[in-house]
């Protein structure tokens, strides 16, 4: 930790799932940037204080559609009302270390609400539609792999079955 104080970093890159990056950069004072795929419960949109319309964005593993009955929603409900306990136990242990070293009583929220930025690694188009803050940027995209040139077997066929003049778009 001393190490870190005389470093004199600027800001903090760090995936919140594990609360240790949150907690150094409350510790610190230090701007936060959380690059993540996604918190359970969630806690990325609640720590935000996004609008979390639970008639129409389904919670995960409920297999509900963004379309849904009353009892699909009311089941959407339950499940999101468990998650707070789920969560809160999940991250228990983490949360008390917190509280430890920051010297005061410290929600999970408290810790990920302090962030400055927030990189979501998913594309908003493959997601529910739902409100988002400013401060959450998506980046999906930038785990996928260099596309490779297309097989010649599959050039030709193209070639024969459609009305492309050269395969030399596909490489």
């Amino acid at each position: 930790m001393q190490y870190l104080k005389q470093s004199d970093f600027d800001a903090l890159l760090t995936d919140p799932v594990s609360l240790c990056g949150a907690l150094v950069a409350n510790y610190f004072s230090l701007p936060s940037v959380f690059f993540m795929r996604g918190l359970p419960c969630n806690l990325h949109y609640k720590a935000n204080r996004c609008p979390d319309p639970l008639s129409y964005v389904p919670r995960i593993f409920t297999m509900n559609s963004d379309y849904m009955t009353f009892s699909q929603r009311l089941k959407n409900v339950l499940i999101d009302s468990t998650e707070f306990f789920y969560c809160n136990g999940f991250y228990a242990e983490g949360l008390s270390f917190a509280s430890e070293v920051l010297q005061r009583d410290v929600t999970l929220l408290d810790l990920l609400s302090s962030s400055s930025i927030w990189l979501m690694r998913y594309d908003f188009v493959f997601e529910y539609p739902r409100p988002v803050m400013p401060n959450m940027v998506f980046i999906g995209g930038i785990n996928c792999g260099e596309r490779k040139a297309l097989h010649e077997v599959w050039c030709s066929f193209l070639l024969f079955t459609s009305n492309i003049d050269k395969c030399s778009a596909f490489k």
